[in-house]
């Protein structure tokens, strides 16, 4: 559920509360007993990452994630040398 900030447009007061999406906003002032509350635009609590699905490297700084793309470019470079194949010999039947 949401937090919503509310002012009193005739005393000045202000409030926080929680409600549900569904429900209907306040009017009434519980300071001034007026109707002349008004539900204020704000910036709210962020988010919360919760269960499973979220890790901390999902979110890395931009620098870890060039280095990490220069060592990984770096370990899949092509060797130089083949490898060489050793040569066996074959059983004869008997």
């Amino acid at each position: 559920m949401p937090t919503y900030e509310y002012e009193c447009s005739s005393c000045g007061h202000q409030l926080e509360t929680i409600q549900n999406f569904s429900e209907a906003p306040l009017k009434k002032c519980p300071q001034c007993k007026k109707n002349k509350l008004e539900r204020l635009i704000s910036g709210g609590g962020g988010f919360i990452f919760k269960g499973d699905g979220f890790y901390e490297t999902d979110y890395r700084k931009e620098g870890y994630k060039d280095a990490a793309k220069k060592d990984k470019e770096a370990s899949s470079a092509k060797p130089d040398k083949k490898p060489t194949k050793k040569k066996t010999k074959k059983k004869k039947k008997t």
